[in-house]
């Protein structure tokens, strides 16, 4: 694999301007990983290559454990689990994604163009995985950390389990939003089926708009942050209102 030629032939590609092509209707999965590794890590200060890769068709599993200073573009659709695992890797999905994708994502960011499955972001610990279309089921379900953005709606159970983290719906929820023993963030603009026992939704604190409106734009949502709500357990409610509106950390 080599990268995409510069427009002056006398010129050297530089790390900074590199640009790598790949198909998976060519290469296996496999091979395709075997030839992102080959690619020179670059330091913290210069740009990262771009890897784009075509073919993507609905394959399970799909580039799981990436750990490589890259920007990944793979164009088509993949199924389950695809990017689990990740981490460091800034990766772009233009179609949908079946069931847990970005499931233990430790950093770095996952961008789904369209939909996804059912888990999206289970057991997450950090980084960033936004949505563009709508999630299934229980996203953000046991997550620990990270941020999980979807521009449309979530299933049921949204949030079960979680400790830590920040979880944004632009659209609607199902049923059982929230889990009354977390300490997960969840911020909605729509209307939930349900919320679980034991959480209520409050409105949001002048300092939380301005911090959402922040990541409302580095997700690239477009949102105003007033609209949304906050979806939390009554008990950490009361304990900020007890504080005068600052939140203490030993609520439980």
């Amino acid at each position: 694999m080599s990268p995409k030629p510069p427009a002056d032939p006398n010129e050297k590609a530089s790390p900074e301007a590199a640009e790598y092509y790949l198909s998976l209707a060519d290469l296996s999965e496999k091979e395709v990983r075997d030839s992102i590794n080959e690619i020179p890590q670059v330091s913290v200060d210069e740009t990262w290559p771009q890897v784009h890769v075509s073919g993507a068709s609905g394959q399970h599993n799909a580039f799981m454990r990436m750990n490589h200073s890259i920007t990944l573009h793979v164009d088509g659709s993949l199924g389950d689990y695809a990017f689990a695992y990740n981490i460091n890797t800034d990766i772009r999905l233009s179609g949908s994604a079946g069931h847990g994708v970005g499931e233990g994502m430790r950093s770095g960011s996952i961008r789904v163009r369209q939909n996804a499955g059912v888990g999206v972001g289970t057991a997450m610990v950090g980084g960033t995985l936004a949505v563009y279309g709508s999630a299934g089921p229980r996203c953000g379900a046991a997550m620990r950390g990270g941020g999980i953005f979807v521009r449309g709606d979530v299933g049921d159970e949204t949030g079960v389990g979680a400790i830590g983290g920040m979880i944004v719906i632009g659209g609607d929820a199902g049923r059982n939003l929230g889990d009354a023993m977390n300490n997960v963030t969840v911020f909605i603009r729509g209307q939930a089926t349900s919320l679980a026992p034991g959480v209520t939704e409050a409105p949001l604190r002048k300092r939380e708009q301005l911090r959402l409106g922040l990541l409302l734009i580095n997700a690239s949502i477009r949102g105003d942050s007033s609209e949304f709500r906050r979806v939390v357990p009554i008990a950490m409610l009361k304990s900020e209102e007890a504080q005068r509106g600052e939140i203490n950390p030993n609520w439980r």
